[in-house]
């Protein structure tokens, strides 16, 4: 794939003089390649069919340092502890602290534990001086994370899906933010269900490849119930992004039955475990070489995810990439 062919969206589609869901979906199936907008989805998809979306609401975890750099909060741990991203001040990268040393955030300090998990040198395990409310300290004293590819300082709403209402992610769920209500409304008009369930995404740093870390997630038994009845009835189940597909692949049995579950997932999609609930995906576009397409393959397989990725890179359309981009529909 050729870097010139790849361009990043630099803000969101609304200050580009477009409604959110009027971003361009790739529709992908093994018969057929079609250039579309998310506005049509209702028209895609088909009665009986089942969309379960992440109502994970983003957090401003990104909290600046004195020196120009910042914490990126990754996550909140059992025992009260965070885990964090250092990033260096030109937002390029990330750095590496020493254990023992003492971050000095606004009203608060975190020590510097060591690595999480050991063996990486990017996120860090830090424990607070005095127990606060994460939600509440970061809606208080941080910004959203933002990365070198966007343009500007945009602000927490622009970071959310319509129908986020739990927050705990550090970044956006993005696969869901062309998803309006009007596109939702046609879905029901359609005859296609929607069901929620809760993944928190920690921090993704798009110049970094390694496998997702371990992230909370809560799939509830009416959206556990609705995913076995519709496979019963022989429609299918489409995920909107690799948040849901990871978290109803951890609630599932060996036979693809998923159940209520809640808790840490650490499941990594691949060639040794494909995916066995969901029959579609939404997804946005990243990189080639991010564990994200690791999971696309999980779920719909070499062939159809290099045709997808070559028609958005060499097609007729600029497709535009990351949280603020394009999207595309794989139906294997």
């Amino acid at each position: 794939m050729s870097a010139q062919l790849v361009e990043s969206a630099g803000s969101p589609p609304e200050a580009r003089g477009l409604a959110r869901d009027e971003v361009r979906m790739l529709v992908v199936t093994h018969d057929d390649l079609r250039h579309q907008r998310v506005l049509d989805l209702p028209s895609v998809l088909r009665s009986g069919d089942l969309l379960v979306v992440n109502t994970s609401a983003t957090l401003p975890a990104a909290v600046p340092l004195p020196d120009g750099a910042a914490v990126h909060v990754s996550t909140e741990l059992d025992d009260g502890d965070w885990v964090v991203e250092l990033r260096r001040a030109d937002n390029t990268g990330h750095s590496r602290p020493s254990v023992g040393r003492r971050l000095h955030l606004p009203d608060l300090a975190l020590l510097v534990r060591g690595p999480h998990p050991e063996g990486q040198n990017r996120l860090w395990r830090v424990t607070p001086s005095h127990r606060v409310d994460r939600a509440t300290y970061l809606a208080q004293h941080g910004r959203p994370i933002s990365y070198v590819h966007i343009d500007g300082a945009w602000p927490l709403e622009t970071r959310q899906n319509v129908y986020a209402e739990v927050p705990g992610s550090a970044e956006m769920p993005s696969a869901g933010r062309p998803l309006s209500w009007r596109v939702l409304a046609g879905l029901t008009a359609r005859g296609v269900r929607v069901a929620p369930l809760v993944l928190h995404t920690g921090v993704s740093s798009p110049e970094e490849h390694e496998p997702p870390q371990d992230e909370r997630y809560v799939v509830p038994a009416a959206t556990a119930a609705s995913v076995r009845a519709t496979r019963r009835a022989g429609h299918r189940v489409v995920g909107v992004g690799t948040t849901v597909v990871r978290a109803l692949e951890t609630a599932a049995d060996a036979h693809g039955h998923v159940h209520a579950a809640a808790g840490w997932t650490d499941l990594v999609l691949g060639p040794d475990r494909p995916a066995r609930v969901v029959d579609g995906l939404l997804t946005g576009l990243h990189e080639p070489g991010a564990s994200h397409i690791g999971l696309l393959r999980a779920v719909a397989g070499d062939a159809l995810v290099s045709r997808a990725y070559d028609a958005v890179t060499r097609g007729p359309y600029p497709y535009l990439w990351h949280e603020f981009g394009d999207s595309m529909l794989l139906l294997p």
